[in-house]
């Protein structure tokens, strides 16, 4: 003899499992392999260094552009290396904002190029500045700028580092 369920028991029991409540009988499938790491390097912070070099490129490109324009003869390598910067600014933009593994080795290349450029520049206009009359973009380590173009490259290299493609599997 079976016992017949009590009120409280009827609201709490559930009728057998079917069709397509029922638990599977075979085993699952395995999960799929994990997707690729998506390129997060024009995300969060990398966005806001983006819109920095692209204030950079622009603002380099019109000085140069001007300086070109109106008082070449004045100091021709100095503005020929502003011109030089605002071209590394473009790149450095468009590379950090693009994904992929070969953008992200552009980025690299331009930053490490603006790097060297500030450095260089920097100390040529500190030490020979018969060729640096005028100022550029990277003269004096960027004084002009706030030094903005010393620490630029520098937070460029770090957030790339930290934001480097998965190596490529065999």
């Amino acid at each position: 003899m079976t016992a017949k369920p009590s009120h409280e028991d009827i609201g709490t029991m559930r009728a057998p499992a079917t069709g397509r409540d029922a638990a599977p009988t075979t085993s699952p499938a395995p999960a799929p392999a994990a997707a690729p790491t998506k390129d997060t390097r024009n995300t969060g912070p990398g966005r806001l260094l983006i819109a920095v070099y692209a204030v950079f490129a622009i603002s380099a490109t019109a000085r140069a552009g001007f300086q070109i324009l109106t008082k070449f003869s004045e100091a021709p390598l100095a503005y020929l290396l502003s011109a030089f910067a605002a071209v590394v600014y473009l790149v450095a933009t468009v590379s950090l904002a693009k994904p992929g593994r070969t953008w992200f080795k552009v980025s690299v290349a331009a930053v490490l190029v603006e790097l060297v450029g500030v450095l260089v520049v920097g100390a040529l206009s500190v030490f020979d500045s018969v060729n640096f009359p005028h100022e550029t973009v990277w003269s004096l380590f960027g004084r002009g700028y706030a030094f903005i173009p010393l620490l630029l490259p520098i937070l460029g290299l770090i957030w790339l580092y930290r934001r480097r493609p998965a190596p490529k599997r065999a």
